[in-house]
């Protein structure tokens, strides 16, 4: 069994850690596009980019994420897609608090 010594360590731990850093930035920056009604997904759950139902968005939705603000913003139920804040599917299920 070959020994390790602290400076080999030291460099592999750095190496490791810049690694993750930038792959976690890489994941986060990848493009997303919004969601169209025509999916298959969106089609399954009734998804409609503007809400007809009292109270029901997207933007209120457990699911959706990022900034309150955004217009368009991604969301669990569509990965890798953009739904527009002012949507409803019906997975929909109001955001605690």
């Amino acid at each position: 069994m070959k020994s390790v010594n602290r400076r080999d360590f030291m460099k592999l731990t750095g190496s490791t850690l810049i690694g993750l850093t930038l792959g976690g930035v890489a994941l986060r920056a990848q493009a997303q596009e919004q969601l169209s009604a025509d999916d298959a997904t969106a089609k399954a759950l009734n998804y409609t980019p503007s809400s007809t139902v009292e109270g029901a968005k997207c933007s209120n939705c457990m699911y959706v994420q990022g900034a309150d603000g955004e217009q368009y913003r991604p969301c669990n139920i569509f990965p890798g897609k953009l739904v527009n804040a002012d949507g409803w599917c019906s997975a929909w299920v109001k955001k605690p608090g």
